[in-house]
């Protein structure tokens, strides 16, 4: 490596763990975010960088038109996506902090990446940039070659369709862990009538196989439906065979080993009942994880 290229990376390595916190949250895809990230290296690499006065906002500008380029076509491959896509999942260890109480910087959570989805990708990044990433408006407006105004605009609409998604009652830690560990030994004893009182009578349940594993089509809406799905599981299809706490996208979960192949299952709790259950069955999506 000549001395140019290792000042280049020198330069560009202590922001590569924001670089790729950007990508993903605008792809959903780790293994996409990775590969952004890297294409900004090699073109940081070829760049003019003594033209650079502030090197962060310089790479989030080019990570950002990469994704966007990258989200038109990754939009055209979920339209015809088998069942419901849900993003990769981030796995950490059980004991590792909650999302929550970091703070919306580090919200990974599986609600805030759905509810991106539903945007448009220039409120995606607008909203990103600037109420995650703090970035200023008028370096967003360079970054997605909109005027401020617009770009305000963009993070406005997106403020707005997040704020009605957010969980309306966070639940104590005290509360999700045992909320969390009951609904983990319900599945590993297969005593599933104990989840009744678990979940929230509307809760939804959303899985993805991705047309590689067995999955429902569909969100799966209410108690009973769920509760139904579980049974069928258990009953007709590959039983659990083994369960391991963690945290998905910095919610209470499991990875769950079903038929010999590793899954996740995320439970999003308001105050003190689980409402919302994600399972990433796809294994295209949990390389990373394996």
């Amino acid at each position: 490596m000549s001395t140019e290229d290792e000042a280049a990376a020198a330069a560009f390595e202590p922001h590569r763990r924001y670089l790729v916190a950007v990508a993903y949250r605008m792809l959903g895809s780790v293994a996409e975010a990775e590969d952004i990230v890297q294409d900004a290296f090699l073109r940081w690499q070829r760049a003019d960088r003594s033209t650079v006065e502030d090197v962060r906002p310089y790479l989030a500008q080019v990570v950002t038109r990469l994704s966007l380029d990258k989200l038109k076509s990754a939009r055209a491959r979920r339209e015809n996506y088998v069942g419901t896509w849900l993003p990769e999942p981030i796995v950490e260890d059980a004991g590792a902090t909650t999302s929550s109480s970091e703070g919306v910087a580090h919200d990974v959570s599986l609600a805030l990446m759905m509810t991106l989805e539903r945007l448009s990708p220039l409120e995606r990044a607008a909203f990103l940039l600037h109420d995650v990433f703090d970035m200023d408006y008028g370096e967003i407006a360079g970054a997605l070659e909109r005027s401020e105004a617009a770009v305000r605009q963009l993070a406005t609409r997106a403020r707005e369709h997040i704020r009605e998604q957010r969980p309306r009652f966070r639940p104590t830690p005290e509360s999700e862990s045992r909320l969390a560990g009951a609904f983990g030994t319900a599945l590993a004893t297969g005593n599933l009538q104990h989840l009744t009182s678990l979940l929230a009578e509307d809760a939804v349940l959303y899985s993805d196989g991705g047309g590689k594993r067995r999955a429902a089509l569909n969100p799966i809406f209410g108690r009973d439906r769920i509760l139904r799905f579980f049974e069928g599981i258990a009953t007709k299809h590959d039983p659990v065979e083994a369960t391991r706490p963690a945290r998905i996208n910095g919610l209470p979960g499991y990875m769950m080993l079903v038929d010999g192949v590793w899954e996740t299952m995320a439970l999003e709790i308001s105050g003190d009942q689980v409402v919302r259950l994600y399972i990433v069955r796809n294994p295209d999506k949990l390389r990373h994880v394996s």
